[in-house]
């Protein structure tokens, strides 16, 4: 197969000397025309492997009397990967150039009992002060290394350090009030609209101290921790889960005057020939015998209470946390009429381009049994 170097790199090889040779003298061998037809047909063989293709170009060019070189540019490899086929040839033919070395892994596989008693033990209060296992005190207490906790957490799902909260309700009526919610959520009564309807309180007018910097390319934005307070704003809104458009008004304080006023600005705002079915929560300026009296001289509205701690069930609020996320968390306002101004154009924006209708998903039966669940347990 190979010439007379082959000779000398067989002697070379026993001394680790290959590499070196090949770099100061370079290689060249002959193939058989056995050896040749195949490589040929593995070339131009449309379903042959790419990794395949290259090796066989590697050797017919190495045949040919091409230099590492001009291998190099033929075939967009690099030396020392064609020095290593140019060898496993010499070695094993072309049968060597379609099998890849297997590597033996670095270190065995967990035994499964293992992996349970680390899931186990995971799911249990961690012996030492702690509220929750970290994966360095996992990976000192179960004796293994740090990577193998995260693999093991991350398949079945297992995060200590997060914690979910929650609130039950223990409203005597919350299955009636849910039912009713979700109804209007599902099947909106003919020729009405269904609003949602809450404020979000105490919206602080914050500027910083000082300056901070733009993002740019390997480094995020800066903003000063200091800030000063301008004044706050409370933002009455209303979402109408047919299309999801939001109807807004900033005020100073938040009590049923300012509830007043905010259903007078809807009732202007909605056609006159719907009715109008607005959710609410449980606050007190919600029950004001005034706020009674002025749904009594406007008999087309119905008002529908969530059960309470049951904020979630308001659509408006999914509306606020978008606001707060995107507009208000990293803003800076100079004065409170920024603040008002910047919240305004987010709602018109909002409503322009983001607005969609509110889809309920979730089957109440479960939030019902999820409820009860807790409540049999103590909460």
């Amino acid at each position: 197969m190979a010439q007379d170097k082959r000779v000398l790199i067989s002697d070379a090889r026993r001394f680790g000397f290959v590499r070196l040779l090949w770099m100061l003298t370079g290689i060249s061998f002959t193939i058989s025309p056995a050896s040749r037809k195949r490589l040929e047909r593995i070339i131009a063989d449309p379903k042959s492997l790419q990794k395949h293709v290259w090796r066989a170009r590697i050797i017919v060019a190495s045949a040919d009397g091409l230099g590492t070189n001009a291998i190099m540019v033929v075939t967009g490899k690099s030396k020392t990967c064609v020095w290593r086929w140019q060898e496993r040839f010499m070695r094993e033919g072309v049968d060597g150039l379609l099998s890849d070395k297997t590597r033996p892994p670095g270190t065995p596989p967990i035994e499964a009992h293992r992996v349970e008693e680390i899931i186990a033990l995971t799911l249990k209060p961690p012996p030492h002060e702690a509220t929750h296992w970290t994966v360095r005190a996992m990976a000192r207490v179960a004796g293994v290394a740090a990577s193998t906790v995260q693999t093991i957490w991350k398949a079945h799902g297992l995060a200590p350090h997060r914690f979910r909260q929650f609130k039950l309700s223990n409203d005597p009526r919350f299955v009636e009030k849910l039912h009713d919610i979700v109804g209007l959520y599902v099947s909106p009564p003919a020729h009405a609209v269904v609003l949602s309807i809450d404020e979000k309180s105490q919206i602080q007018a914050l500027d910083r101290t000082q300056p901070g910097l733009p993002m740019k390319k390997g480094r995020g934005a800066t903003m000063t921790h200091d800030y000063k307070r301008n004044g706050t704003t409370t933002l009455f809104a209303a979402l109408n889960v047919l299309d999801g458009t939001v109807i807004g008004q900033n005020m100073q304080r938040h009590r049923r005057q300012e509830f007043i006023r905010f259903l007078n600005q809807i009732e202007r705002s909605v056609p006159k020939d719907k009715e109008i079915h607005a959710i609410v929560d449980n606050y007190a300026g919600h029950k004001k015998d005034k706020v009674q009296a002025w749904l009594a001289r406007h008999p087309r509205w119905t008002l529908h209470f969530t059960p309470t701690s049951s904020s979630w069930l308001n659509a408006v609020e999914g509306f606020f946390a978008k606001l707060t996320r995107r507009r208000l968390k990293n803003g800076v306002f100079h004065t409170l009429v920024d603040l008002q101004a910047a919240i305004n154009r987010f709602i018109k924006e909002y409503n322009a381009k983001d607005a969609k209708p509110f889809i309920w998903k979730a089957d109440p039966d479960k939030i019902i049994e999820a409820r009860n669940r807790g409540l049999g347990s103590g909460g």
